[in-house]
């Protein structure tokens, strides 16, 4: 019905597709309000953000919090309420909130402020609400941010790459006494693990893996809620690591990538979609994972976990909860986790809490798994006394998996991971997934940047006067081209140097420039 800011420019099939993804697709008998999310794909080509970033939050934020560049989020507060009024007897609503930022706490914290309101009071609420969040600060990695909507303060942190994993969201101690006392948000995006795993607790092991592999995976959910509230809590057990394969925490039969995805021609692709129309039973059984679980009721004790089943056993509309799936998992169930996980139902321990245990031992395997491959990286790197200033930086030697599978039995998991398995197994399976391929150009990337940045430093320790004792002009303008370019690629790239470096190596190239007959340093100065 409208768009605000009415400037922003949405193609018709984007329009389409959050339409069709701001309602639950299957009957809910439940009135009343309901929050969900989803993720779309843009069409329509490149658009201008009208944000000015020059790429710095990217390069700050956390991997797990980038802004996406080809998707965006959304963000839906829905509500269904009896209306005799209404042709169909219910008034049906949705307000979106549509971000390149997985921001979910926040988001769906400002629609629960915004969407009451704004179905009392219509369009001016919005105007309103649009005026205000124009005036926030954007979000700079590291910082709390104060932000004033309707009355009420939010206050959040945006948690940054050099954050230590793991730790506690710093507590946040401002000075300025904020009245009324704002809404503090413990995190901008972490969801309950605990109470979105919990029918399937004991099997997080398998549900690890298969999204470090980056299997297809269907979850099938009673509502939009629990399917997207899944599969984003899926996308995370992995962090720091980035998961990146495509997701869908809530996907419709109206969806244009519906064929794609149901076709038969072709395996599936690498994707996790939470789905809840029964039809996706159906359509979906050729994939290899399929997680269907019921409503999720915090109750006193363990909630009932769901069995591992046998694909075949997929039977149409009436499947019973289960993971249907014939995959072996590589290492062997943490029997302790689980213990641990239910001596705290049994103390009441709060949700928060178990979910923390429950991040902890995820990042600890995650961790686990992935040092080794940070150490033999690392060690492709060229040594420092390699990288001399008058040659062009050696280069990064290539990853060999066979020699990485060498380094395990004396540097493998082993040493920080209590579990055992076919660790080699998963090593070997990991190296087909995307989520290597994506790891390994981000460290590729990073490394060349480090070594860029390392050779402009050898360039600044020189003694560039010797050096063009004995060369001929050719040689010399050739440098200072050499120079420029590097220069400017340095500030593009925004490469790991020192402003300081950078000012040196200018004042080289104007050194050299004015130790050349006049007529060149014209051309070179034009």
């Amino acid at each position: 019905q409208l768009v605000y800011p009415h400037d922003f420019r949405l193609t018709e099939k984007e329009k389409t597709s959050i339409c069709y993804l701001s309602f639950p697709d299957s009957y809910s008998g439940g009135l009343g309000d309901t929050q969900f999310s989803f993720r779309l794909r843009q069409s329509g080509g490149p658009r201008s953000s009208p944000f000015q970033d020059d790429g710095r939050y990217n390069r700050e934020a956390p991997l797990v919090l980038q802004r996406e560049a080809a998707h965006y989020f959304g963000y839906v507060y829905f509500r269904q309420v009896r209306d005799s009024s209404m042709r169909r007897g219910y008034f049906q609503k949705s307000l979106v909130l549509v971000s390149r930022l997985p921001y979910v706490n926040l988001f769906q914290s400002l629609l629960q402020l915004i969407a009451p309101e704004y179905f009392d009071k219509l369009e001016p609420c919005l105007e309103a609400v649009c005026n205000e969040i124009d005036q926030w600060p954007p979000p700079v990695p590291g910082q709390t941010l104060n932000l004033p909507v309707m009355g009420v303060v939010i206050q959040v942190r945006i948690p940054s790459r050099v954050d230590k994993p793991g730790s506690s969201p710093v507590k946040q101690c401002n000075q300025e006494n904020l009245l009324p006392a704002p809404l503090v948000l413990p995190s901008v995006h972490e969801l309950d693990l605990f109470r979105c795993f919990q029918p399937v607790l004991i099997h997080i092991q398998m549900l690890w893996e298969l999204m470090l592999l980056g299997e297809p995976m269907v979850v099938m959910a009673p509502s939009p809620t629990v399917s997207s509230e899944l599969v984003l809590a899926l996308t995370s057990v992995l962090a720091p690591l980035r998961y990146c394969c495509d997701f869908r925490p809530y996907f419709t039969i109206h969806d244009s990538e519906f064929k794609e995805y149901t076709t038969r021609t072709q395996a599936p692709p690498n994707i996790v979609v939470g789905v809840t129309n029964p039809f996706f039973i159906k359509t979906l059984q050729h994939w290899p994972h399929i997680l269907r679980v019921g409503e999720l009721r915090m109750a006193g004790d363990l909630p009932k976990q769901v069995k591992v089943k046998k694909l075949a056993k997929l039977k149409t509309l009436d499947t019973k909860p289960g993971i249907y799936t014939s995959y072996k998992t590589f290492l062997h169930k943490d029997k302790t986790l689980i213990k641990r996980l239910l001596k705290g139902i049994q103390r009441k321990r709060p949700s928060e809490v178990q979910s923390a245990l429950l991040r902890r031992h995820l990042l600890e395997l995650t961790q686990s798994f992935i040092i080794p491959l940070e150490h033999y990286i690392a060690s492709l790197m060229p040594l420092q006394r390699a990288i001399t200033p008058w040659k062009n930086p050696p280069q990064i030697r290539p990853f060999c998996q066979e020699d990485f599978m060498k380094t395990l039995e004396h540097a493998g998991p082993q040493l920080t991971c209590v579990l055992k398995g076919d660790w080699l197994g998963l090593y070997r399976r990991f190296f087909r997934s995307p989520n290597f391929d994506g790891w390994f150009r981000q460290r590729h990337r990073e490394m060349t940047h480090k070594l860029e940045a390392l050779h402009l430093e050898a360039i600044c320790e020189a003694d560039i006067v010797a050096w063009m004792k004995d060369k001929s002009e050719v040689e010399i303008v050739d440098l200072v081209l050499k120079l420029r370019e590097k220069l400017v690629r340095a500030r593009c790239q925004h490469l790991p140097v020192k402003e300081e470096t950078l000012h040196r190596v200018g004042l080289y190239i104007d050194t050299i420039i004015g130790s050349l007959p006049e007529d060149l340093q014209a051309v070179l100065h034009h």
